[in-house]
């Protein structure tokens, strides 16, 4: 058995690409994708096509709605391919804005209904600001499943688990990238891999107080920079992985074993924990690491929709 395979006995795996004729022969579950993968896509002559005839389809039309149904019309093709589920994503514009979020949210949800696609099939992703995680707890009241993104710290986690948000996805990637270059010449690269690597921690962290507390709320690991940061949360409950680094899982037999155990969690020694507005702000202000990933985040998702807006007015 590759490891692939063996994290898939204990780990939903999600592809994390726009390129939806990459992962195909990884058969993931789930699918997730943001404006810098699908902008990323519609650069290739194999997705050309589809973004030249989204323009022609509703030309006319504002071009933030055009974006939508772009992103849309790939998160159909993706749910052609996969059984599960694709995230979609509201405009990183609307982060602060939790009414806007909320009424975009519902657009595309629309968008996917008017091509038949069940709204069980279709993960919404809202950034975990305060504002975000409000506009999510409308949206899950009202049947609309969310997955909160650009996720880095504890107290974002414990606030979409209070919000009853479907999905989290902790960025283990980029927390690594951050502690990386805090550290400098003085990063030790062997000490600081597999569990002792500080993005695995982070979701390590949560996924232990997530089961030990019962709250529903699913962890999805994202943004890894290697394996050895996916075969350290074997286990967790889902796993968003780009396709270079499943194609390197597949070709791997090393032995992989269980990271991440509910059992193990539930038995664990933990104080439960709520945040209301003052406490969030302040402890995300208190986290250097999260409060700048944050933000620079955010800022990257808004220049590439404007590239990707830039693309649609261009046709």
């Amino acid at each position: 058995m590759n490891q692939l395979d063996a994290l898939k006995q204990w780990t939903t795996v999600v592809a994390d690409t726009g390129d939806f004729r990459q992962f195909a022969q990884f058969q993931p579950r789930d699918a997730t994708t943001n404006p810098s993968l699908i902008l990323k896509a519609v650069q290739k002559p194999e997705y050309a096509p589809l973004l030249a005839q989204t323009v022609s389809a509703h030309a006319g039309r504002p071009v933030d709605e055009q974006m939508d149904r772009l992103l849309v019309r790939f998160g159909c093709e993706i749910l052609s391919i996969i059984p599960g589920r694709v995230s979609t994503e509201v405009d990183a514009r609307l982060s602060f804005d939790a009414d806007a979020s909320v009424a975009r949210a519902e657009r595309i949800l629309a968008l996917y209904k008017a091509e038949g696609i069940p709204p069980e099939r279709v993960l919404i992703k809202v950034a975990s600001t305060w504002e975000g995680i409000r506009a999510a707890e409308r949206l899950q009241q009202r049947g609309i499943r969310c997955n909160m993104t650009l996720l880095f710290s504890f107290c974002q986690a414990v606030a979409s688990g209070q919000a009853k948000a479907q999905l989290i996805s902790p960025f283990v990637g980029r927390i690594y990238d951050w502690y990386k270059k805090a550290a400098g010449a003085a990063w030790d690269e062997a000490a600081m891999a597999g569990a002792n690597d500080p993005g695995v921690q982070s979701v390590r962290r949560i996924y232990d107080h997530y089961k030990h507390f019962g709250i529903a709320t699913e962890v999805m690991g994202a943004s890894f920079r290697n394996v050895g940061q996916i075969t350290a949360l074997a286990g967790c409950d889902l796993l968003t992985i780009a396709p270079e680094l499943m194609a390197q899982l597949a070709a791997s037999s090393a032995p992989l074993t269980r990271a991440l155990d509910p059992q193990a969690a539930r038995a664990l020694d933990l104080e439960p924990v709520r945040y209301d507005e003052a406490g969030f702000r302040l402890a995300l202000n208190q986290d250097a690491m999260a409060t700048e990933k944050l933000a620079e985040g955010i800022r990257v998702f808004i220049a590439d929709a404007r590239k990707l807006e830039a693309l649609i007015e261009a046709r």
